[in-house]
């Protein structure tokens, strides 16, 4: 089982809500700037920053400033921390649930017997 990891946390709680998820869903067709994802959402502007600082702190965006605006952009790793965190747990419950079907049927063998 993997060490315990804050990022690994930053990233599932930054996942856990629907903005987020509909602000990863748009920087994964392309670069956007505050202003083009603030529009589809609504809300107040210092309320959506916080939802931008959210997935900033659990690295799955970037921003930087470019004049007077601010470009965001999908980090290139984003979901490597979940989805190598995921995929170990799925062999770990895979590996329990084959060794459970083998206890099945090892009973049912020798209840035929």
């Amino acid at each position: 089982m993997s060490k315990y990891d804050s990022g690994l946390d930053l990233c599932f709680s930054a996942l856990g809500d629907p903005t987020r998820r509909k602000i990863l869903e748009r920087l994964a067709r392309g670069e956007a700037t505050v202003s083009e994802l603030a529009a589809t959402h609504d809300m107040a502007l210092p309320s959506f920053m916080e939802h931008l600082k959210k997935l900033e702190a659990a690295k799955l965006i970037t921003s930087k400033k470019q004049g007077r605006s601010r470009i965001c952009t999908l980090s290139p790793t984003a979901f490597t921390p979940a989805r190598d965190w995921l995929s170990e747990q799925s062999t770990i419950w895979e590996g329990r649930l084959d060794r459970f079907d083998d206890y099945i049927q090892t009973l049912m063998e020798e209840r035929s017997k």
